[in-house]
């Protein structure tokens, strides 16, 4: 069953206590961070972190859009992240980011834009814990999804079979109740859902429905 993680990036950050746990019965939470540099968006720092890890015993699910990011995945890991990811695209040295982050403790994630094939990540695929693949080109939410991201998930999907690890793979972007077994039935176990969840006037019930809606 495919893992449903609410954007808080579509929540109302004047009532962030109350919008996280009207997504209680999500089970992971997903925090964008956004410099205004690698993304034309500005968004939150490791201080709203914190409030998530006051607010939620959930899976704090950290996605670093910024530009230098070993600058910042400490702060992130001491605000009470569960997982933090980088772009490949900001990484020169991505193994060594990778390691930097798990030897914190951490879970490791790699994001990837939507023109970055999965193949950047040949000599590193196995020290990660999860990869995520964008369908939308990132900075904003309520995008509509990339089309040519479904053949890319197939074949992290498959490589990740060939190597008999139990990496993840997770979608951001576009992803609605009428489309979220296309993802799942390319090979992703994580659907990132912002607007499609925090927009809805009944949270838990449209948790609900993209989890129905992604059994292949």
């Amino acid at each position: 069953m495919a893992i449903v993680a609410p954007s808080i990036l579509s929540a109302d950050f004047a009532r962030l206590g109350e919008d996280l746990a009207s997504v209680s019965d999500a089970e992971w939470v997903h925090v964008d961070v956004m410099d205004g540099r690698f993304v034309p968006n500005l968004t939150i720092g490791p201080l709203v972190v914190e409030a998530v890890r006051r607010s939620t015993d959930k899976f704090i699910d950290c996605h670093l859009m910024i530009v230098e990011p070993d600058h910042y995945t400490g702060a992130f890991i001491d605000a009470g992240a569960d997982l933090v990811t980088v772009h490949a695209e900001a990484c020169p040295h991505l193994h060594r980011s990778i390691q930097a982050i798990k030897a914190r403790g951490c879970k490791a994630g790699v994001a990837l834009n939507p023109h970055t094939p999965e193949s950047i990540l040949d000599y590193v695929l196995d020290e990660l814990d999860l990869v995520l693949v964008m369908s939308v080109n990132p900075g904003f939410g309520g995008q509509s999804l990339i089309e040519a991201v479904f053949p890319k998930i197939s074949r992290l999907r498959a490589e990740i079979e060939r190597r008999g690890l139990s990496t993840h793979i997770e979608v951001d972007g576009g992803v609605k109740v009428d489309n979220a077994w296309r993802f799942v039935e390319a090979g992703a176990d994580v659907l990132v859902s912002g607007s499609g969840v925090f927009g809805a006037k009944d949270r838990r019930a449209a948790i609900a429905a993209v989890r129905a809606a992604a059994r292949p």
